[in-house]
Parts: C-alpha cells; structure tokens; sequence
C-alpha cells in the first residue's frame, strides 16, 4: 500500500492506493489562509500537522492500512517556511500567491544571469524574493532564519527527520538551476542567501527518508516505510495524469488556472513569462503557464452577488453560445504568463442596464478561458506542442465551461472518467516509485477518458476574434 498526501493552499488530502496504483480510501482536512494586509497570504505551518493527523486518523481502519510502506507528499509551491536553528518555525508560511516582494522579484529577475540559471522570470509568488523582503523588513527574523523549506518539504520533516526537497519543487525557487538540478551558487548570493540554508535535493521518485519511528508507532504502520521525495503540486498532477512526453499536457480549471505540457529537455523560455521546472522523476522536465484567478473568479462572483457558481451558470445549459457582450478581465490577484504583473488588476466591460448576474458569469467564463488562451499561445513560442490535452479541476465538472474551453483554445479536450488522477495520486504513484524502483513509464500512466470535448465549429471565428478583442484590452491595461 501506497500514501500520497496532497497539501494544498486550503486543505490537505491523503489517498492511499493499493500494489497495483488503484485508490483504496482517501481522507480531507481544512484549513484557513490568513490576509493581514492586502497582498499578503500566509499559513500557519502547524495547520498542516495538524491536517495530517486528522486524515491519518480518518484513514485508520481502512483496509490495508497497516500495510502502507511508501509515502509521498505534493505541496503546493513557493511557500517559505522559515525555521531556526533547533527546526522551530520562525513566521507564518508566506504562500505562492502572495504578492508583497514584487519589488524585491523585479530586483532579483534583473540580476545578472538569473534568469539563465532559473530559467524563469523571477515572479513575486517564488521563494527568493520573499526572503529578500524578510531580510529588509523583519531582520531578526532572517537573521535567525537557519534552513528555509517549502511547505512540502516542512511535510518531509516531520515526516523523516531531515531537511529534503525534491527538484520540481525547488524549481520555484529561483535558488535552483534548474537545468543543472541542484542548487545554485550564483542565484543563492543573489539572493543572499547560503546553501547550508538550503535541504538536500532528490529526486520526487527517489527515496528521501525513512518514516520516524514515533510517526510509525501512533499511526500503526511497520518500521521501515519510505517517504519519497515528493513533487510540487502541478509535477505530481502531471505524474497523476501520465503527462510525461512532449506533445501530453493538462489544463487546469482550479482556483488558479494551468496549462502544462512536458518536455524531454530544459528548454527555458522566460521572455514568455512560461514557467520550466524540473519533472518529479530524473531527466524530465515540464512547463506551463499560470493565471493566478481561474476558478476563483467564479468563487468572487458569486460572494458579491450573494448565489453559488451553480446558480450563477445555470440558465446558460450545456449548448455553447456566441461570445456574451460584457467582457471580463481575468486578474483579480494580478497574472504570471503571459503578463508577469502584480499590479495588474481585472474588470469588466460593457455593461448596460440590461445586464444581468448570468452575462457577468458568461463573461468570467470566457475571461478565464481567454487567459489560458494567453498561456497555450505562450507555451506555443516556446516550441512546445499539445497533441493529447486532458482538462483537470473543479471548473471541468462544468460542461459548458469545457466545450468553451475546447473552442476558445481551439484544441480537443478529454474529460478523464471519475476516479482519482490528480496530486495525490501522483504522490502516491511517486511513493511506489521510490519503494519498487519501477520502471515510471509503467506507472505514471494516463486516466482512461469519459469523452472528448471538440471545439465547436460553427462558433471557432466568433471565440477567434472574441480573443483578439481581449488581448487588445489587455494590451491597454498593461
């Protein structure tokens, strides 16, 4: 038996899945973000532990429980969790969508071969210029600031022990060179940081550890069970959903949205605002574009107006419509690709008296799909190629929402059949890795499809020029 534990920005779920990679039970925990200022988001470490005793306490009892001996974490990224000397957390985690260090990002993206090394732009959601801020404006803290680990990696702590990361997390960094895979001497004094502060690397199929003995005993497991090294969350949805070939990718329709595809090399591209990171298993590497507001649009909407998501789009049925009136820009927490703005802000336009709560879903619909438009064409100057595109996320439990997205990225989409093919499983899929030392083309397979999704012919132009028309407003914002 095989556990994958799925840290995400707002609760934690673990899966476990039997010999053969097929999900056996699985358990949920919650916990809250804080805002204390406008920009910032962070977490309280402890929020995590806690989660995970109470899914291991869910789980118990679950048939072959007691057999679990491999573990893997995926988490969400670029999270600082900064600790002292003796592993106590030092300040709350400072999250992937928080925004306060954008000055510091744009002083580290304009250092000399940063970008070269990373591979990215150096975005105010990663690692490095959050420590940079820490430094300037909470001193003692990163004076006392001994290791900094992701949120992934704080899990892999207090699961084994030690200070371990693997490489598609520490892609985020802006620490790592990323096509060297290991840390970055040249980006660390960029970012005055050492590499004594940094965990040790692995590979995200590789064993990072063994499980700590009192781990073990309260949670009645064996004494020998490895915990792998784990994967960012987007790398283990990939792992989960078999995109490890060039021509596989994924669009996410979650609280943020993706559009990832791997790749057999490290091909950085940063001008595109595209992210390249490191694969989870060796010699892989993958990358996507990312807007910061996808579902989480809708979730907006629907708090002002007082109705759900589900009210909100149910009058627009399941046939797709031509392009609504009102238009609505997508940047509710600012955009990574293609803009690289934290500034940038969304809004709507065309707006009438006769405007009703439906026009303004439509229009964050079609918002939303045009911003992952903007990270597929990114991807595309790149080099990179979606032949075989599966859509992933809540936003895809939503017919309508899919064949928009199908149309407006002018690409099939296939919906995977119900089941478990997300983070989690791709973290438990991770743990077998690191246990068996099977081969990953054997494991980190491909959802079997429900169906695929076509572009609709009849409306492709109509969504074609609806796309030129948001990209000139676009143009004007930024």
């Amino acid at each position: 038996m095989y556990l994958g534990i799925d840290l995400g920005t707002s609760g934690l779920r673990a899966l476990m899945t039997d010999a053969a990679g097929k999900p056996v039970a699985s358990a949920e925990a919650q916990y809250d973000v804080q805002t204390p200022h406008p920009g910032w988001s962070e977490q309280d470490p402890g929020d995590w532990i806690t989660a995970l005793d109470q899914a291991m306490a869910q789980l118990q009892g679950s048939p072959g429980y007691s057999d679990i001996c491999g573990i893997a974490v995926a988490g969400h990224m670029h999270g600082a969790v900064l600790l002292d000397g003796s592993d106590q957390v030092l300040r709350p985690c400072i999250l992937w969508n928080d925004t306060r260090s954008a000055a510091e990002a744009a002083e580290l993206d304009a250092a000399e071969k940063v970008r070269d090394l990373s591979g990215n732009i150096v975005f105010p959601g990663f690692t490095a210029p959050k420590l940079l801020w820490v430094q300037r404006h909470e001193p003692e803290i990163f004076a006392n600031t001994a290791k900094v680990l992701l949120p992934a990696a704080y899990l892999n702590l207090h699961l084994t022990g030690r200070h371990v990361a693997d490489m598609s997390d520490s892609a985020g960094t802006s620490w790592l060179d990323v096509g060297a895979r290991d840390w970055s001497e040249q980006l660390l004094q960029a970012g005055h940081m050492r590499r004594d502060q940094m965990p040790d690397l692995v590979e995200g199929s590789a064993a990072a550890g063994t499980l700590r003995p009192e781990l073990a005993v309260r949670w009645g497991f064996g004494t020998d069970v490895t915990v792998a090294g784990g994967a960012g969350d987007n790398a283990a949805a990939a792992c989960g959903t078999g995109v490890m070939a060039p021509g596989q990718g994924f669009v996410s329709l979650g609280t943020s949205g993706v559009v990832l595809t791997a790749r057999d090399g490290f091909r950085p591209d940063p001008e595109t605002a595209v992210h390249t990171f490191c694969h989870a298993i060796p010699d892989r590497w993958y990358q996507m574009g990312v807007m910061l507001s996808a579902t989480d649009c809708m979730n907006w909407l629907g708090r002002i107006t007082g109705q759900s998501p589900a009210d909100l789009t149910a009058g627009l049925g399941e046939e797709l419509q031509p392009p609504g009136p009102v238009t609505f820009m997508p940047y509710l927490s600012g955009e990574r690709t293609p803009h690289n703005s934290a500034s940038l802000r969304g809004g709507f336009q065309g707006l009438s008296i006769a405007t009703t709560a439906e026009d303004l879903a439509r229009a964050v619909m079609e918002g939303v799909c045009y911003g992952l438009r903007d990270c597929l064409e990114a991807l595309r100057k790149t080099g990179a190629e979606i032949d075989s595109c599966l859509v992933i996320g809540g936003g895809s439990k939503s017919a309508y929402w899919v064949k928009l997205l199908a149309t407006i990225l002018d690409l099939p989409l296939q919906l995977p059949k119900d089941g478990e093919f997300g983070a989690a499983l791709g973290a438990a899929r991770l743990a077998r890795l690191a246990v068996t030392g099977d081969d990953p083309a054997d494991v980190l397979t491909a959802p079997e499809s429900a169906m695929t999704v076509a572009p609709d012919p009849l409306l492709r132009d109509g969504y074609e020029a609806g796309y030129a028309a948001f990209r000139r407003r676009a143009a004007e914002l930024t």
